[in-house]
């Protein structure tokens, strides 16, 4: 009976150890080829693992996906949280910076897994089947955190005004992942190290501080 306990116990292992490493490998080739482009032999083959481990893991190609997004948003999340360990007490504006700043970091940053601003950035572009759920599970809650975020700096505003300025703070944000080689070939000098990473959070939340105070909101007091 031990025997057979220990050798469930070390296929259990086995099965969870070739699960993580095609999670890991899917990362990879989804970030690079995208969802549509890419092969499962490819990925198996990268995993070190048969070409039936995916449907035997996930059922197929498409879950394989969105267990990738979600790994990938978690582990992001847990890492770059969006209060970025801010307290209760915290200002708006300091919430505001807390917000864009472990934007920035999780779509720029570098580290494991490195793949989770390319995944984001081409679910964003290119959506998938999966999408809804996405941004029904991931997307929204930010949304929603960071328009009420706004509604306090923007007493009165307007939902058009929240959203469009919402959508204004994300994409400057966004525009420094996808616009990397235009910002490298004009812009040379910016790099992408955490130092760097602050000082474009405080320039975007600066700037979106401006534009918060001037922009023509319909319920602004003249």
């Amino acid at each position: 009976m031990k025997d057979q306990e220990k050798h469930k116990g070390d296929q259990d292992k086995q099965h969870g150890l070739t699960r993580q490493r095609l999670l890991e490998a899917a990362g990879e080739v989804f970030a690079e080829r995208g969802f549509r482009d890419a092969v499962v032999r490819d990925i198996c083959e990268k995993a070190g693992a048969n070409v039936a481990a995916i449907n035997y893991h996930f059922g197929n190609k498409q879950r394989l996906y969105s267990a990738v997004l979600k790994l990938s948003y978690e582990t992001a999340m847990r890492k770059y949280p969006p209060t970025l360990g801010l307290t209760d007490d915290s200002t708006p504006q300091e919430q505001l910076f807390a917000f864009v700043h472990a934007l920035l970091l999780r779509v720029l940053d570098a580290g494991r897994p490195a793949w989770h601003g390319k995944l984001v950035g081409r679910e964003m572009a290119e959506p998938t089947v999966a999408f809804e759920e996405i941004a029904r599970d991931m997307l929204d809650p930010l949304f929603l955190r960071l328009r009420g975020i706004l509604a306090k700096l923007v007493p009165g505003a307007t939902e058009d005004h929240l959203n469009r300025s919402c959508a204004s703070i994300v994409g400057q944000c966004m525009f420094y992942y996808h616009g990397r080689a235009v910002i490298h070939r004009v812009y040379p000098s910016q790099g992408y190290g955490p130092a760097d990473i602050e000082a474009l959070a405080q320039h975007v939340t600066r700037f979106s501080l401006a534009g918060l105070a001037t922009a023509d909101n319909p319920h602004k007091k003249k």
